[in-house]
């Protein structure tokens, strides 16, 4: 029979293990794992947001080789395109600066900046009155629903980050998840994503008129 002295490490273990259940279940009530699973989930959201502009990018030189053949007075669109797709994709941003206003504002301006000289090549293209030799180009009607397409899943890709974005700050913010966003993460506000120009959230359309 055993005597209080030998039961004494198995009651200090089952003491132990009742603490360390009750600490877990104490960090998690304080949404130590909900900060991080919507942090992550909002960095899963942006490397979308960047994806759907490189593919974007990528498009963008063969609708420019299109358009080099449809009217050579039209060079300075062509310019103004190809400059702001350069400047787009030197931009760049990492996973780690979503909580930087400048740097998310830099980019932000870099891909509005195409988006709106990507409306004056589409009003070219979208002129084929004016230019018929277009309409002797197969590709050509192709390239403008692979481009009008890009440019839906741009802005359905921000929507998702951005709602990613508010679930994070608004978890960060509220109890009882601030305590281990402050206390055990030091967690910042991500930056959504913002429409810094006039009507730069609508995607560019390849069907209107010069």
């Amino acid at each position: 029979m055993r005597s209080d002295r030998d039961l004494r490490p198995v009651v200090r273990r089952a003491g132990a293990f009742a603490l360390a259940t009750a600490a877990a279940a104490s960090l998690s009530g304080c949404g130590v794992n909900a900060v991080p699973t919507e942090q992550e989930n909002a960095k899963a959201r942006w490397a979308d947001v960047q994806a759907a502009f490189q593919e974007r990018a990528n498009l963008i030189p063969n609708l420019a080789a299109v358009a080099k053949g449809a009217a050579t007075q039209e060079k300075a669109i062509l310019v103004g395109v190809t400059e702001a797709r350069a400047k787009a994709t030197s931009v760049q941003i990492t996973a780690d600066d979503l909580t930087d206003p400048a740097k998310m504002k830099a980019f932000q301006d870099a891909q509005n900046r195409l988006s709106q000289s990507l409306g004056g090549l589409g009003r070219l293209l979208a002129n084929r009155e004016a230019y018929p030799e277009l309409k002797s180009i197969d590709n050509y009607v192709m390239l403008q629903s692979q481009l009008e397409g890009q440019e839906n899943r741009v802005r359905i890709a921000i929507r998702d980050y951005n709602n990613a974005v508010q679930q994070y700050n608004t978890t960060i913010r509220t109890f009882p998840a601030i305590v281990a966003a402050r206390v055990i993460y030091s967690a910042q506000p991500m930056v959504p994503y913002e429409a810094v120009t006039a009507n730069a959230e609508v995607a560019p359309s390849l069907e209107g008129k010069l």
